[in-house]
């Protein structure tokens, strides 16, 4: 292994548990503030997501928003959907942010 691709290697490996921990908060911020309407796949189909029309998460349009406007709707709500900027801290929206972006891919 030469020594650019060896230090490249070190560098993921350093990387990925932090990566991971948060992924693993953004399922877990997702699950507890999110699923109950948007249901665990981001697809709005739960009873509470069909009674309150709740969005796709999946979907083009939610997907084709920047982040900004996502970590937005998040903080300040829209329609039947509460904020969540005053239980959230700014970096637990950017999680949701990022794992939202991730449901897409799934």
């Amino acid at each position: 292994m030469n020594a650019g691709v060896r230090h490249l290697a070190i560098l993921l490996l350093a990387l990925c548990p932090s990566w991971l921990a948060a992924q693993n908060d953004g399922i877990r911020l997702f699950k507890s503030n999110c699923a109950l309407c948007h249901a665990e796949d981001g697809s709005g189909n739960t009873p509470s997501g069909k009674a309150l029309e709740a969005k796709d998460l999946r979907s083009r349009e939610t997907q084709s928003k920047s982040d900004a406007e996502i970590a937005d709707l998040i903080a300040q709500g829209r329609n039947k959907m509460p904020g969540f900027a005053q239980n959230l801290k700014p970096d637990q929206i950017q999680q949701l942010v990022a794992y939202i972006r991730h449901l897409a891919k799934k």
